[in-house]
């Protein structure tokens, strides 16, 4: 009996938020050690239905670095990057695109569907979804001059269709997005998910975007977990070295989305099974919460 009433309590807990979200907007950057264990992407695809079902829309922007790789690898097609940017010839954008949009894209959502859900896959040039443009790398050169280093077909997205997301929405279906975007000419563009996921939550005015990592979240310099986060000072966390690495990009990709209208931005530990309900749904939460 007490355990029945600790899971009552739990419901309790999780109903003010429940109301305050219902009809609003969570987007969700879906990557790392979450897409390759079973596991977890059973666990993730049972948070994103429960969302759905609570009412709150759920629009997936997924990755799928290692699955290039693995591909690029087996055609025996070498990778340079550049500050941490795949260098993409319009051979590896082919490859990127097959992958992302072919392979990875149907997979996640053959598996939200199979467990119950309504979802449906799109890449940036269904119905111009995320319009793009050539993303020029910038380097220092030895004299301490910035220089923009052309890397190939990597883009930022300029602008984000959202009647095609809301229209989706409004049928009851669970958007699953590829990290590809399409130019003014038709070319393809291979664009950090991190990135598309920000513009997207910008885009749509969301309420919560939320980033899953292979961390518990914004770590300090004892590595022990922040909890909340001003953009302020995440900016002071940056200067002194606090954060570092393949974090920076991802706090900055939020201080970006929380400027351009998002509520609250979210970085959480995607290894964690129910790591979207635990961060949402609790008091506490699990993750990173980063605001404005």
């Amino acid at each position: 009996m007490k355990h029945l009433i600790e899971k009552a309590n739990n419901l309790m807990e999780a109903l003010p938020y429940i109301r305050r979200f219902a009809g609003k907007t969570f987007v969700i950057k879906y990557g790392g050690h979450a897409m390759s264990d079973e596991r977890l992407k059973e666990s993730f695809a049972l948070d994103v239905i429960m969302l759905k079902s609570l009412g709150i829309n759920a629009v997936i922007v997924h990755g799928g670095g290692p699955q290039i790789n693995e591909t690029l690898k087996r055609y025996g097609i070498v990778s340079e990057f550049v500050r941490g940017m795949r260098v993409t010839d319009s051979e590896t954008m082919s490859v990127v695109e097959m992958v992302l949009v072919g392979q990875v894209n149907k997979e996640v959502v053959g598996y939200l569907n199979q467990h119950g859900g309504k979802a449906v896959g799109l890449c940036g040039k269904d119905g111009s979804l995320l319009l793009s443009r050539k993303l020029l790398q910038e380097v220092t050169a030895e004299n301490g001059t910035v220089e923009q280093i052309d890397i190939g077909y990597v883009g930022d997205v300029v602008k984000v269709n959202t009647d095609l997301i809301k229209t989706l929405e409004q049928g009851g279906y669970l958007p699953v997005i590829a990290p590809v975007g399409v130019g003014l000419e038709g070319e393809s563009y291979n664009i950090n998910a991190d990135v598309v996921a920000g513009r997207v939550a910008a885009a749509l005015n969301a309420e919560k975007l939320i980033l899953l990592t292979d961390t518990p979240g914004v770590l300090d310099k004892d590595k022990k977990l922040i909890q909340k986060i001003s953009v302020a000072q995440m900016h002071v966390l940056i200067e002194d070295e606090s954060i570092t690495g393949g974090m920076i990009p991802k706090v900055v990709c939020c201080a970006e989305a929380l400027n351009d209208g998002v509520k609250k931005a979210h970085i959480i530990d995607g290894r964690m099974e129910h790591s979207v309900l635990l961060e949402i749904f609790t008091d506490v939460g699990i993750g990173t919460e980063i605001t404005k």
